[in-house]
């Protein structure tokens, strides 16, 4: 006979650790480090502080693959009894409400730390002070699998002299850096083009980086909200109805889902053929189901609200792609909010040109869902179809070109295509508004195109008639008898206003690209 067990789900994470991105030493070390980060974002730009971030990589022991992970931030930091459950419980988090989030489920932290008591047999090590805090708080934790909650094998608190607030966290895992080292580089750097109010500090065993913050303004950040009647299914409604403490059903609606007030609910129910008055417990499974049903088709319900919602802006997008990609011009639009399901989301787009951007055949692409870069799956992702449909040679754009697109989804549920988070699925919806913004994009790239088309044009025309010049000048003066000087310098000013500009501002426009590739060759970070 079967043997039948229970599996706990801790210990179903740690067998099934693919599931999370954490599939072999060189992946899980770029999951670590990712992971790392974006709870550092989450705790300091939500709050209105401006990120600092150091990351250190040590290699620790080469023969065995082993190597540790420091992050350290300057967030909101976390309660001293919290710590335990954070870093020790799967499934507990901050993250589940309905609003814009870097992570959904709480569940990458502690993946890092199953991983790395799973391969080195080591605690993860804690040091955190709340805003405002006179304790230190730190503890050494590993997590019991068969119970899903935390092991404390040390636990210490001390004076906060220095009323420092924060995180930091090291973990002693199997990675490969030399493997990772550019996949990591590069997740740092298109942060630092999404979040250019980051500073971001990396020492690896090879690699510095300091990634300077460029701007001190930070994203509005996202509100908390109720469900849109559109995005639930039968078993949320199940357990909305649990917490219902006998509500009439036109009562329910207007208590628990988002912009649904008395004549709306009313107006709902009259249509699917509900009675406003009857307790929404009495409902039957049929009932429910229909109901369910009715909530996805109704057409008069308001649309999902923005705020909850924090796109980065076209100003942060340009801001940071110029500094990061070391680009001559960068054109950014933020879209309007638009919903799929019920879920509200925001699609952001930019074009940089020129400076440092490689000649390609086809764009680089930059892929971004809730201000995380996307650098595995691009093929599988929707973002590279609209890209590669795209028609360039309307917006003067030939190819091989210095191209490269920045496409940025944000929404408070992201359609991913598989469970690695790595690609966003073909919603219609999504695909229609990437196409829009990416058209605004490069509408403005090609006025800039044009405009230089045109400077270029200019100068020409002022290098064939100025070739003469010496030579008419020379013939006039023996002529006339007058010097050759002044007759040169009228005929320049006779061929700048045919032109219609001074030879200065032609060459200070034309020569536009070479200067501002200088300067972001310098601010560049190296």
């Amino acid at each position: 006979m079967y043997a039948y067990e229970a599996l706990p789900v801790a210990e179903w994470f740690r067998r099934n650790r693919e599931l999370a991105g954490f599939h072999n030493p060189t992946r899980a070390l770029y999951q670590t480090i990712r992971e790392l980060t974006e709870n550092s974002l989450d705790a300091t730009e939500t709050y209105g502080i401006l990120p600092t971030i150091l990351l250190r990589v040590n290699v620790e022991d080469e023969q065995k693959g082993w190597v540790s992970v420091y992050a350290e931030d300057n967030g909101i930091g976390i309660p001293g009894n919290e710590i335990p459950n954070v870093f020790g419980r799967v499934f507990y988090s901050s993250k589940y409400r309905i609003k814009q989030h870097r992570g959904v489920f709480g569940l990458g932290l502690k993946m890092v730390v199953l991983y790395a008591q799973s391969t080195t047999n080591k605690p993860v090590l804690v040091r955190s002070a709340p805003l405002k805090s006179d304790k230190i708080f730190e503890y050494q934790i590993m997590i019991d699998t068969n119970s899903n909650s935390p092991i404390i094998l040390d636990k210490r608190e001390y004076p906060n002299k220095y009323r420092w607030h924060g995180t930091a966290v090291k973990v002693y895992l199997e990675g490969n850096w030399l493997a990772s080292k550019k996949r990591i580089e590069d997740y740092l750097r298109r942060t630092a083009i999404i979040a250019p109010y980051a500073e971001i500090i990396f020492k690896g065993p090879d690699l510095e980086l300091w990634l300077k913050r460029r701007t001190t303004k930070l994203p509005p950040a996202p509100k908390e909200g109720l469900p849109h009647p559109r995005s639930v299914d039968v078993d949320t409604l199940k357990q909305m109805i649990q917490e219902s403490r006998g509500l009439t059903l036109q009562e329910f609606l207007m208590e628990n889902f988002d912009a649904v007030g008395e004549g709306t609910a009313k107006a709902f129910l009259e249509w699917a053929g509900f009675n406003p008055n009857m307790k929404v417990r009495a409902l039957t499974p049929e009932e429910l189901v229909r109901l369910v049903e009715k909530m996805k088709q109704y057409e008069g319900w308001r649309r999902p609200r923005s705020d909850w919602l924090s796109p980065a802006g076209a100003e942060l997008l340009e801001i940071g792609a110029k500094a990061i990609l070391g680009a001559e011009a960068v054109f950014a639009v933020t879209r309007k909010p638009e919903s799929y399901g019920g879920h509200p989301f925001i699609v952001e787009a930019a074009v940089a040109w020129g400076g440092q951007i490689p000649p390609g055949d086809r764009p680089v692409l930059l892929r971004y869902a809730n201000k995380i870069p996307l650098l595995y799956d691009e093929g599988a992702d929707v973002a590279r179809k609209v890209v590669d449909e795209f028609n360039w040679q309307n917006y003067k754009v030939k190819f091989p070109a210095p191209l490269a697109v920045i496409i940025h989804v944000c929404s408070t549920k992201i359609p991913y295509a598989s469970a690695g988070k790595e690609a966003i699925a073909e919603v219609p919806e999504i695909e229609k508004e990437m196409r829009l913004a990416l058209r605004d994009a490069a509408k403005k790239l090609r006025l800039y195109l044009s405009r230089k088309e045109k400077e270029m044009e200019m100068l020409n025309r002022y290098i064939t008639l100025a070739k003469y010049i010496d030579e008419v000048a020379y013939n006039l003066a023996l002529v006339t008898r007058i010097d050759k000087e002044p007759i040169a310098g009228n005929l320049h000013k006779l061929i700048e206003k045919k032109i219609g500009l001074t030879v200065d501002e032609l060459v200070k426009h034309t020569l536009s690209m070479s200067s501002t590739q200088q300067e972001m060759a310098e601010a560049a970070p190296q």
